[in-house]
């Protein structure tokens, strides 16, 4: 079917947030082109724990929280410095939800030589994709609902 210029894109209709025009296969920046978010950027490099945990909940769907993903990386950086052993296990699922080549390297290389710059690139990814990872999963699923939360159903709802 054939949209119009003034006929929106099937993504707003079903209440999908919008995504940049991405080529199947391919990350949407490169690794090195961190000055495209500048905020994400800073943080990544003064408090990489926060946007690890970031990413790791959203590429998660929220299964474990920001702050023990954040808190984990953490430990391993302070008592073994090794903490790209944890991060690049989340790049490597975060390519294969989204079906992007390991590139320019193997992930752990990547994760081992520039941390940051692949935290970054992680980061921007989740954003092209129409997730604020600062939201966290269950603010991202929020937002693609417009607000609007359903209850949870409990156990005791469901009896006749």
């Amino acid at each position: 079917m054939q949209y119009s210029s003034n006929m929106p894109p099937p993504e707003y209709a079903m209440g999908v947030p919008a995504q940049h025009m991405l080529i199947p296969g391919q990350w949407s920046t490169g690794l090195c082109e961190c000055g495209k978010d500048v905020p994400n950027c800073c943080l990544t490099c003064w408090c990489p724990c926060i946007s690890f945990g970031q990413i790791a909940e959203v590429v998660d769907k929220g299964t474990t929280s920001c702050g023990v993903h954040g808190a984990l990386y953490s430990i391993l950086c302070l008592f073994t410095g090794c903490e790209c052993i944890y991060s690049f296990t989340y790049r490597s699922k975060l390519r294969r939800q989204y079906m992007l080549p390991e590139q320019p390297c193997n992930d752990c290389l990547l994760h081992c030589f520039c941390e940051c710059c692949a935290l970054c690139q992680e980061h921007r990814e989740l954003k092209y994709r129409g997730f604020d990872p600062s939201l966290g999963c269950q603010g991202n699923l929020s937002s693609q609902n417009h607000g609007m939360v359903m209850p949870p159903v409990g156990p005791e709802e469901m009896k006749r």
